[in-house]
């Protein structure tokens, strides 16, 4: 069982999560550079936190219900309700002969600016709870 301090350390691990997640697709598209046809894709990895965000500190945007007129037609599935972000198709870039349309200057920056963002995430919560370990050390010496 953890201690739960605050709301951002919850925020800080989906955040966590999210660019893993981002880490993985970016690999898969430099994986599939020379697959015919191959559209890279990607998350919105900003959308995705926010709705997290709102989610965690209960800041539900308001949101228009969809009627279910007759019984016999299908439940309404929230897409929200699932943990995982939107996935889209980067498509930017001119695909080449065979239809691919990986760019693979693009996903080498875009590889480096996840990994230097997820290694900032992972450094703050370390010095986050560095700091609560420090209180707690700090508390037993003052007996």
């Amino acid at each position: 069982m953890s201690i739960q301090v605050s709301a951002s350390q919850h925020l800080a691990a989906k955040a966590l999560d999210y660019r893993a997640i981002r880490q993985d697709m970016i690999s898969s598209n430099i994986a599939n550079a020379d697959t015919p046809y191959y559209r890279p894709r990607d998350i919105r990895f900003e959308d995705a936190l926010s709705e997290q965000r709102a989610k965690i500190l209960n800041q539900g945007t308001p949101k228009l219900q969809m009627a279910q007129t007759d019984g016999a037609h299908l439940p309404l599935q929230d897409e929200k309700s699932s943990s995982m972000p939107k996935r889209f198709f980067r498509d930017g870039h001119m695909a080449r002969n065979d239809g691919n349309s990986v760019d693979l200057d693009v996903e080498t920056t875009e590889m480096s600016k996840n990994s230097i963002m997820f290694n900032a995430l992972v450094n703050a919560m370390k010095k986050n709870s560095g700091i609560y370990k420090s209180v707690i050390e700090a508390s037993s010496k003052v007996s």
